[in-house]
């Protein structure tokens, strides 16, 4: 009983509504067709036996199973993949060589003291990246686990989770849930087997699609009916392409065409259907969503890379002192050996001290000096760094500011490795669906008979208002325009409106209010239009009483939800009819009345309008239409141009507001006229032929047209909180901003304006494979004769824009590319990808519609090869997978589309506007703190590491090392780490607040300011520097020729090796102090810290047994620290050190500052709060020049305002408003 009530529900029979969306697949085919024969061949040998899945077990049938992974590793192929990542190092490559050199008997060091770091190393990033893919494993298995109804046998159905699902399995889908694999659509809830699918995790769309399917399953509708059911699927290969589908159905001994209309995607969600029966033709990887994905890659950032390369540097620096020092060995075991009789060994065949056989000691020695100098290049480099990652990871997942307290969702680092590489972002790519925008409409707007109405701003206005509010170029608080523009500063009001989908304002038009108004028939008119033109469907709220609407778009929800409010509510829907409550005045009751619907002509991208014939109660016909202004302007009748005008001018305010416009008008229709047109209408649709399509919308052009013009509908796409904010700081920051999406290009232009990414006066280049005019037929089919044509057209207009753009002379002109996914298919081809990407480099902004998630990772692809810079993708749904992978960052967004986006980025955020915090703050942090840091880190290296080659050129070497053993195993392990991990992890040159302030030092990471190669080698050539002033200054202070103690005593080699040792631990400590701009009790327990506990060490040491401590018991109590020298010596070259550097920097912020330097000069002295003008002057200098954006947009509009200023008035005063 409940199955039929159900059933008697949705006894709506769209088919006899819809003209275009539900055309039915051409009739059955012969089995000699073409269709049929090419079907079997290569790319078309699918075949699929319908409810018979055992079938599919073996080969040649033998098909994927449904299971999903988007793992990088597997147990089996983890400890391969994960050690090739490791050893991908270079510097991890020389530690294996070391730890192997260390077996050898000639090794200075113990095995187990090389090994064991290396082994630690290399562990920690293996288990750091396990960690990681374990996450995805997680996420992977809760979507294989999903349920879904599935045909078992005998006509019964029960749930099985997705992974288990197998080709030719019928399953049954319900409402508001995925489909699990790719179906073919057998019959729905509805008679006619209509179904909606939202495809918004494939394609960004919001618009509900509608599929159909075949008429000879329609009486596939009951769980009983398919314990006989059987059937053959043949059809394509596995592909990507989602918007293409050849194949038959052979059913019944008749073979049935299939196209896209009857494919129900996986990740696509069933709405407004009850539920649908479906059988699978593809399963997991062989769906089309999993053929657009692609596998996870390893990221690793641009300073990692070129560590590298400064890593084989130092490798030829250290294989080049061993060598010198290999040769020198082998000279002084030549030449001098005979004379060293108390160095002679006890076994005289030994061959590293045999002076016969030089060159075997030489080569010997080698290896020992390879190790000895390992020092050069410190495996604790890469821990520090591991370390100092994780921290700054740790602060990016606990900043407040990025935590969003609605949804109680934090940012999240899901991996450490591209810290830095948030702060060398060139270009962002980004999706538009839930990503830019929340996909929620406001009705906001209308121009009613010439009048517009609506006193609310959009967020374009508000922010505009204020942008301009603050301009100081015209010394004003407030720039009047004329009263057609109400920029005033409404950004002061709150939108009083709370109803979803509603944010209208305007007393002339509530309340019954317009049937006072001169034009109140029209008025009453635009009303039922919003009423009437539409295809939901209304569902009763048993909650509030009111009704809630399943709408295709949201925009007609919006429109829906705006006529309930001005008094016309659509309350019911039949078969025939449409039933609207109106009220006219609050004290009167509402009035129900009746409009039958005649036809239907539904809105799609190429018709670009919708229009719904219906009768009224008078028994009078109209024609009702709603659509873009430039289709239906052109359809307007001679009389029907009143209110063109006007209406024109408010579109265009109404476009510059970023607000997305349709025009509403009407035609009244004759009985006669009515009935001869529809008999053409009944012919052909139900005519049979390819050309069937055509001759409708031919016939719908007979009835679309002699419209009247009743107004326009401004709508705004809501964009997420603080989007245009976040889009012009990352603007005024230098990086370009491209917009990938799904959506059609007329939706996505309105998001570029909502954005300010475009804007009124910014040229547009339109790229298209195809006349923009849709009523060129002729034209269209010529162009589309061939795809060479298509290619050969596109390429000259590519040719075409790349000369407009290089000979435009003006400076402020910007350029706006938008293209198509078809012509994109072509300007990615490897002959047009270069010049299409240089013309996408010329222009301010570019939007990418249409686009398939396979164009979007090859868009991203293309940017990340050709720019040579980092690029930046960030999306919220599975459709954003590719891009987020194939970009150097991947972005997910924790949104409403699922968590497949996030699982495979690299960091999460949950709106958009916390990417301006993530990249212009925590980017340009982790990006000097971890240049500084690895620069730093090698000039203390270098400085170390080069006083023990010194020592053995001083020592004939003999190998021998003029520091203890435990100095050298603690330099990097514990008195120099802890300093260079708090600088790695807490370092500022700048606050967060200053950093949002001036957005322009963000440019710094992008440039690579801080890791160039004259940064690099200027580090190095200091720790030359300072190795020498080290050594030298140590020796002739410490020279075995005079006493350095009172009582007459020499140094000996502990003496001089501690005394070197101690000036190295200062000198390197006050470098990073010098180093440091921001200090904090942890930067000055780390740095002072350190030096004290190389004292303290030298204490418990001494203490020690000498059979532990050997030559250095007792030296800091009786030895050194006795002796003034001591202690003057280390003040001096610790001074003397660190002089060149003190200059530099002394010079550089007085002669020639960075950008940062000015601003830590102005906080220091607190001119910025002393000096508003001086400070306000300086942030307007830091902003990179840019033409997009909202201050970009302010300085246009003021550039035009002025014009027209100084030809209207020769001088005006401008009152500042208090």
């Amino acid at each position: 009983m409940a199955r039929t009530g159900r059933r008697k529900r949705d006894r709506l029979r769209w088919s006899k509504l819809y003209t275009f969306s539900c055309l039915r697949p051409s009739v059955q085919l012969e089995t000699s067709d073409t269709g049929t024969a090419s079907l079997g061949g290569p790319g078309f040998s699918r075949v699929v036996h319908c409810n018979q899945p055992r079938l599919h077990y073996k080969k040649p049938l033998k098909y994927p199973t449904n299971y999903i992974s988007t793992t990088k590793y597997n147990i089996i192929t983890f400890l391969p993949k994960a050690i090739f990542e490791q050893f991908r190092r270079v510097a991890n490559l020389y530690f294996l060589m070391a730890a192997i050199l260390s077996l050898t008997p000639v090794a200075p060091f113990s095995a187990v003291s090389m090994i064991a770091p290396l082994a630690f190393v290399v562990g920690l990033s293996m288990a750091k990246e396990a960690l990681e893919d374990w996450r995805r494993f997680i996420q992977d298995m809760k979507v294989n686990s999903r349920k879904v109804s599935v045909h078992k046998s005998e006509g019964l159905f029960g749930y099985k989770p997705w992974q288990k699902l197998r080709v030719g399995d019928v399953v049954k889908v319900e409402k508001d849930q995925f489909f699990p694999a790719d179906l073919l659509l057998l019959s729905s809830s509805y008679e006619d087997g209509i179904c909606y699918v939202e495809t918004m995790n494939l394609d960004g769309e919001t618009n509900l699609k509608v599929k159909r399917s075949l008429e000879v399953t329609l009486p596939l509708d009951e769980d009983e009916v398919f314990k006989e059911f059987r059937g053959i699927i043949r059809c394509e290969d596995p592909n990507p392409s989602l918007y293409t589908f050849v194949g038959n159905l052979e059913y019944e001994r008749q073979v049935y065409a299939i196209d896209p209309t009857q494919i129900l995607l996986r990740d696509s969600k069933l709405r407004n259907t009850q539920y649908i029966y479906g059988v699978v033709i593809f399963t997991g990887h062989d769906t089309k969503v999993m053929q657009n994905s692609t596998d996870s890659p390893s990221k690793r950032s641009r300073i990692e890379r070129q560590m590298d390369k400064i890593i084989y540097i130092l490798f030829s620096v250290l294989v080049l002192i061993s060598l010198i020092s290999s040769i020198g060995f082998a000279v002084n075991i030549k030449y001098y050996m005979h004379n060293w009789w108390f160095l002679q060994p006890d076994d005289k065949d030994n061959k590293l001290y045999n002076p016969k056989t030089p060159a075997i000691s030489g080569l010997i020695h080698l290896i020992t000096a390879l190790i000895l100098y390992g020092y050069l290049i410190p495996i604790s480099l890469y821990v520090s760094i591991e370390v100092v990652k994780v921290v700054q990871a740790m602060f990016i997942n606990q900043d407040l500011q990025m935590y969003d307290e609605e949804a109680g969702i934090p940012a999240q680092a899901r991996t450490s490795n591209l810290n830095e590489e948030l702060g060398q972002v060139h270009t962002i790519l980004s999706d538009k669906t839930g990503t830019l925008t929340c996909n929620q409409m406001d009705f906001l707007k209308c121009s009613i008979a010439g009048v517009s109405y609506g006193v609310g701003s959009s967020e374009v206005e508000m922010a505009a208002a204020k942008h301009m509010a603050s301009h100081s170029d015209l010394g004003t608080s407030e720039i009047e325009i004329e009263p057609s523009t109400p920029i005033t500063p409404v950004f002061e009001r709150v939108r009083k409106s709370t109803i979803k989908g509603f944010s209208f304002e305007d007393d002339r038009l509530m309340n019954g209010n317009w049937t006072q108004e001169p034009n109140s028939g029209t008025i009453l008119m635009f009303f039922r239009i919003l009423a009437l033109c539409h295809t939901a469907i209304p569902e009763l709220n048993e909650e509030t009483g009111g009704f809630n609407y399943e709408a295709e778009s949201p925009d007609e929800g919006a429109f829906l939800v705006a006529a309930r409010e001005f008094g016309f509510e659509f309350c019911k829907r039949t078969q025939s009819s449409v039933f609207v409550r109106e009220r006219y005045s609050p004290s009167e009751g509402p009035i129900e009345r009746e409009f039958k619907v005649l036809n239907l002509l539904e809105f799609n991208s190429k018709r670009k309008r919708m229009s719904v014939i219906v009768r009224d109660e008078s028994g009078q016909i109209l024609l009702l239409c709603k659509g873009a202004d430039s289709i239906i302007f052109e359809r307007l009748s001679k009389n029907g141009r009143t209110y063109e005008v006007d209406t024109t001018r408010h579109l265009s305010e109404y476009g510059e507001a970023g607000l997305r416009t349709l025009a509403l008008s009407y035609r009244v229709l004759e009985e006669s006229e009515y009935l001869a047109w529809n008999a053409e209408f009944v012919k052909a649709k139900t005519s049979i032929g390819a050309d069937r399509e055509a001759q409708l919308e031919r016939v719908a052009e007979l009835m679309e047209k002699d419209l009247i013009l009743v107004g326009a509908t401004a709508v705004e796409d809501k964009l997420q909180r603080g989007v245009p904010q976040c889009i012009d700081r990352l603007a005024q920051a230098g990086l370009k901003i491209w917009v990938l999406t799904g959506d059609k290009m007329e939706t996505a232009i309105n998001i570029g304006y909502a954005c300010s990414l475009l804007r009124q006066g910014m040229k547009q280049i339109s790229l298209s494979t195809a006349p923009s005019d849709p009523t060129q037929q002729d034209a269209k089919k010529m162009f589309l004769l061939t795809e060479q044509a298509a290619k050969e057209n596109l390429s000259l207009q590519i040719s075409n824009a790349l000369q407009m753009v290089k000979l435009e002379r003006d400076p402020h002109a910007a350029f706006a590319l938008i293209i198509d996914g078809k012509a994109l298919t072509h300007a990615l081809h490897d002959d047009l990808k270069n010049r299409f990407l240089e013309l996408a480099v010329e222009c301010a902004s570019v939007i990418c519609c249409r686009v398939s998630p396979k164009q979007k990772a090859l868009v991203t692809r293309l940017v990340k090869e050709g720019v040579g810079k980092t690029t930046l993708a960030i999306g919220d749904g599975a459709n954003d997978v590719g891009m987020i992978q194939e970009a150097d960052i991947g972005v997910g967004i924790s949104g409403v589309e699922g968590m497949q986006a996030v699982m495979a980025s690299d960091f999460s955020i949950s709106q958009f506007r916390f990417l301006e915090r993530l990249l212009v703050v925590h980017g340009h942090w982790c990006y000097k703190r971890i240049a500084q840091m690895i620069c730093y880190f090698f000039y203390k290296n270098i400085a170390f590491g080069l006083t023990i080659f010194y020592f053995e050129a001083y020592a004939a070497f003999s190998g021998q090392s003029v520091y203890d053993d435990w100095y050298m195993l603690l330099f990097n392990v514990v008195l120099t780490s802890l300093p260079v991990i708090s600088l790695g992890a807490f370092e500022q040159d700048v606050s967060s607040d200053v950093c949002l302030q001036f957005p322009a030092l963000y440019q710094q990471g992008p440039k690579n300011l801080f890791f160039d190669w004259y940064r690099i080698l200027g580090w190095m050539g200091n720790g030359l520097y300072s190795s020498l002033v080290l050594y030298f200054l140590s020796i002739s202070i410490f020279s075995s020729e005079s006493a350095f103690r009172s009582d007459g005593q020499t140094a000996d080699m502990a003496a001089v090796g501690t005394a070197m040792f101690t000036c190295i631990i200062w000198a390197v400590n006050i470098q990073i102090a010098l180093t440091m701009s921001h200090f904090t009790w942890i930067q000055h327990l780390c740095v002072w810290g350190s030096i004290a506990s190389w004292y303290l060490f030298l204490l418990a040491y001494g203490t020690a047994s000498p059979l532990i401590s050997g030559n250095a018991f007792q030296i800091l109590v009786e030895s050194l620290g006795p002796a003034a020298i001591y202690w003057i010596s280390t003040l001096l070259i610790a001074v003397v050190c660190n002089l060149p550097y003190l200059v530099h920097i002394s010079y550089q912020r007085a002669c020639n500052p960075l950008d940062h330097h000015v601003i830590q000069e102005i906080k220091y002295y607190k001119k910025d709060l002393e000096d508003h003008d001086m400070w306000k002057r300086e942030r307007s200098k830091a902003r990179q020049k840019t033409k997009i954006g909202f201050t970009a947009r302010v300085e246009a509009k003021i550039r035009h305002l002025k014009g027209r200023l100084h030809k209207k008035i020769p001088s005006i005063t401008i009152q500042t408003v208090s």
